[in-house]
Order: structure tokens, then sequence, then C-alpha cells
């Protein structure tokens, strides 16, 4: 089948990250078609997509005939679309198994007999797990240790991407840092949109494993990270794994406390010890920057300021509401 040049399908389009890269691609000249199932009640969001340009298919992933909508004509493909997060993954596991192991394998298959060229992966730095020593930032061929349903998922399908299950198709796999700042799917789940507007609001705040690093990166940033891949020479990121995010930005959670209080004084902060997430680990993301020229733009100072400033301006009506977080 003869695919049209710069049409690429998004998968998951419509979600946090998936929104906010629709409309990068969408600003880059790019065509744009988007596969969500709007699980989260989205239907907003698509629309204002549509309206921006992009060609909306409401369907699962795990359909076949869905697929094969979203694929034709393709010819690239940009997978973001999961069951996202070890809470989530935990709650529903023979769901995320489905979704984010047995769809993808699916997807990869179908795109390749479309005559897809390119196929972008959306990992984790979660794969890192509980680094042994997270004192020195790990690279992308540091030991993958996850400890989690979630990134024990991400691992299997990564080493499905680069060994051979995307045979013909130029595939990348992008290890994401946590994600944070307003998207038009917003999230309020994740560590510094949550911090963030429970101490906007005042509210008592508990956190636990204080000390233990993870990077970050703005959602934005990781937009343009998927955008970077994609105008790059595929002989360069092709079978290649990437770290997104900025090196400088690896933070403890204790740290992005003390970001956000110097925006904002309200709200009370308890340390307490829980064993839940033993996830430990200190990031390099010096090869994007090597070998792509990727930087992010923005920081975490930067997008506290701003989750403050949307808060403040009321563009949430209610921040707590359930449409805002992948779980209850």
């Amino acid at each position: 089948m003869e695919t049209q040049e710069g049409q690429t399908l998004v998968t998951g389009g419509a979600g946090y990250v998936g929104s906010a890269t629709v409309r990068e691609l969408l600003r880059s000249g790019r065509r744009v078609r988007v596969l969500d199932s709007l699980l989260h009640g989205q239907r907003d969001v698509a629309e204002a997509l549509e309206r921006d340009g992009a060609e909306i298919i409401e369907g699962d992933v795990r359909d076949a005939e869905s697929r094969r909508l979203a694929l034709d004509g393709s010819s690239s493909v940009v997978h973001l679309a999961a069951i996202v997060g070890d809470p989530a993954c935990a709650r529903e596991p023979e769901v995320s198994e489905h979704v984010n192991v047995d769809a993808t394998r699916d997807l990869l298959a179908d795109a390749r007999a479309q005559g897809v060229e390119r196929f972008v992966f959306a990992s984790t730095c979660s794969n890192y797990g509980r680094m042994a020593d997270p004192s020195v930032p790990i690279t992308e061929d540091g030991e993958l240790r996850p400890v989690s349903r979630y990134a024990e998922q991400k691992v299997a399908i990564e080493r499905g991407v680069l060994n051979g299950e995307a045979a013909g198709i130029s595939g990348t796999c992008l290890r994401f840092a946590t994600v944070y700042g307003t998207s038009p799917r917003m999230r309020f789940d994740l560590t510094v949109n949550e911090f963030t507007r429970d101490l906007w609001d005042d509210k008592d705040l508990e956190v636990f494993g204080e000390r233990f690093w993870r990077p970050y990166i703005h959602v934005r940033d990781a937009a343009r990270a998927i955008r970077t891949v994609l105008d790059a020479d595929p002989e360069v990121v092709g079978g290649e794994v990437f770290n997104a995010g900025r090196s400088t930005e690896n933070y403890r959670k204790l740290d992005l406390v003390d970001v956000i209080r110097a925006h904002t004084p309200s709200g009370r902060v308890t340390f307490v010890r829980r064993e839940e997430d033993p996830r430990d680990y200190k990031v390099s993301f010096e090869k994007i920057k090597q070998t792509l020229g990727f930087e992010t733009a923005m920081t975490v100072p930067d997008g506290v300021r701003e989750v403050i400033g949307a808060l403040a301006a009321g563009r949430f009506e209610d921040p707590y509401d359930r449409r805002y977080r992948n779980v209850d």
C-alpha cells in the first residue's frame, strides 16, 4: 500500500502527552491522525484537536479493525496508547497486559504489513527501577531493573521494537522522565502537578520516599522530543533508545516541595515512611542532546509557575475531578 508522506498516526492522541504531541506535530506541518478510545471521557479534547486539523478515530488499539483504519495511509506511528502508570496497571493487570503488550505487538505487526516506515514507542525511565548507585546518572546502556508491572511491560515491548518485531520499520524507543505541566487533557495524579495543586489549595500533603531520585520533563518538551525523532534521519534514530529529559532536571520529592514552596507558602507537608514505591534513579540525558541536539525548554520551576497560574485563573473548574486522573 502506498503511504502518504507526512501522515502520522498518534495512538492515545487525546491523552495527556498525546494531545500535546498532536498539537506539536500539527504545528510542524504534518498531517496527523489520532486513534484513541477516549477512556477518560476526553471527547472535548478530541473535538478541539479535530478543529485544529487532526483526524480523529475513536477506537481501541486492541481492536483489529480500528488499527487497520488508523494505519491506512500512515507513514509514521507514535505509539502512546497505554494503561499508564503503576497504580492503573496494578488495578487491572489483565487489561494492562492486553493493552500495553499484546495490542502493541499487534500494532507493530499491522504497521509492518501496511508499509509504515517509522515507529516511535513511548517508554519510561521507570525501567531503571531501583538503581544500585543513584548518585551516578544512568545512561541508555545501563541495567534495567523494573520494579512494577508497568515498567516490566515497557521493557518487554522495547525489546520487541529493537530486536526484530519492527523489522522493516525504523523503530525508536523514548524513555520519558516523569511528565508534568498543563496539557489539553490535564492530569493531577502526576507528582509535580499533584503537589502543586494541593499546596496551592492549602491542603495537607503527605510525601513518602522523599529522598528517592526521579527525572522530570514538561509535557510539551515530551512532545518536542517525539517530533525531534520524527524529524531525524531514520539511519540515526532507527533501532535506538533515547532517555528523554534534561540531566539537570533530576529531583527528589523533598526538592520538589522546596521548589513549590518558593511559589506558594500555603499548605502543610508531612514526610511519611512507606514501602510501596522503591524506585530510585537518576538519569543522564546526554545521548539525546548530543545525537539529536534536543534540549528541554522548560524546568520544574517553570512548570510549577504554569500550573499555579492555570489554577489561579480557574482553568479547571474542579481540579480534584476524577477526569484529571487515571485511577480513582
